[in-house]
């Protein structure tokens, strides 16, 4: 045991903060980098594709498959393994929640921040706490994925008010954040169910 603590110990002092924990924290930050780039290089066509958009069946077809990457990309990874009847239900509250939001929201550009930085959330987060679970210090994972997330947002403001056909909108950041929040919060109260479940069956066994 104190051979196995000593070379996770060695491990560390041979890993600096800059690298990757394992393959899944390097794939997921990859992921996290190409969707990142996708809604960036994306900016100056979006107003456009919008208006093409609006009103025609396509648009609505468009939205339902954003609700439900998000959705998916939430259970996926706060899940991982057959969900319970309890997760089951925290599931399906998480997308009437989604749902909800998503439908009072009359500009198809604000139901995109939702869902694009949803997703962008879920992945940050996910990468934060591989790192975590591989024995790296890291502080605050939610709260760190919230945070990252929502510089990556306003940064896609920043980009949008040097470019002719989009504009600076405050709101956007605070859609961009309120995305964060949502993201993050469901997949941690999702984790959380599925450690106490976890848990209380492994000690139902030991009894």
């Amino acid at each position: 045991m104190v051979t196995c603590l000593k070379s996770v110990n060695q491990n560390k002092k041979n890993h600096s903060i800059y690298d990757f924990s394992s393959k899944r924290e390097r794939n997921l930050w990859y992921l996290i980098l190409t969707l990142v780039i996708a809604i960036y290089s994306t900016l100056g066509l979006a107003q456009t594709l919008a208006e093409t958009l609006r009103g025609t069946g396509l648009a609505f077809a468009l939205f339902v498959i954003g609700y439900l990457l998000v959705i998916v990309t939430i259970l996926t990874q706060g899940l991982k393994k057959r969900p319970g009847s309890l997760e089951i239900g925290i599931g399906i509250g998480v997308a009437a929640v989604y749902l909800l939001v998503l439908s009072r929201m009359a500009i198809a550009a604000e139901r995109t921040h939702v869902i694009e930085y949803g997703v962008v959330a879920v992945f940050i987060y996910e990468a934060f706490m591989e790192r975590k679970n591989q024995g790296f210090q890291v502080p605050l994972p939610a709260i760190q994925a919230i945070v990252l997330t929502s510089v990556i947002g306003l940064l896609d403001e920043l980009i949008q008010a040097i470019l002719p056909s989009r504009v600076f909108d405050p709101r956007d950041i605070l859609f961009n954040v309120l995305a964060s929040i949502m993201a993050v919060g469901a997949s941690v109260v999702l984790s959380w169910v599925r450690r106490k479940i976890t848990s209380k069956q492994q000690k139902i066994s030991e009894k």
